[in-house]
């Protein structure tokens, strides 16, 4: 049973900073896939960014050079940093793996222009 559990959401005044984690639990953390995603309020759930297991990254264009994804194998975790906020950095972020697929519950995050 795979278990993904999201933390480091917030309210956040436009420009400011945040760190996501995500810790797996279930998993063979070392190599999967790890994905960030989010989804604002009437839209669909959109690709943020992904790690491989041999640390490769990939962003949406929308936060490349903002926000920079990364991974700590030894403590099965993924994280988030977050940078230069803007007010449509707001939804709810999900942690996801590839294998097995799965979805954590996600953490909301909040920025105020």
């Amino acid at each position: 049973q795979v278990q993904l559990v999201e933390s480091g959401g917030g309210l956040v005044q436009a420009g400011g900073s945040l760190r996501l984690s995500c810790a797996a639990s279930g998993s063979i953390f070392s190599i999967n896939v790890m994905a960030w995603y989010r989804q604002a309020p009437g839209k669909q759930r959109e690709l943020v960014a992904v790690i491989t297991s041999g640390g490769g990254t990939n962003y949406a264009g929308s936060v490349k050079g903002r926000f920079t994804i990364s991974r700590d194998n030894a403590k099965n975790t993924m994280y988030l940093q977050m940078n230069s906020l803007k007010p449509e950095d707001t939804a709810v972020y999900y942690c996801y793996c590839s294998v097995p697929p799965n979805w954590g519950q996600g953490t909301q995050v909040t920025v105020s222009s």
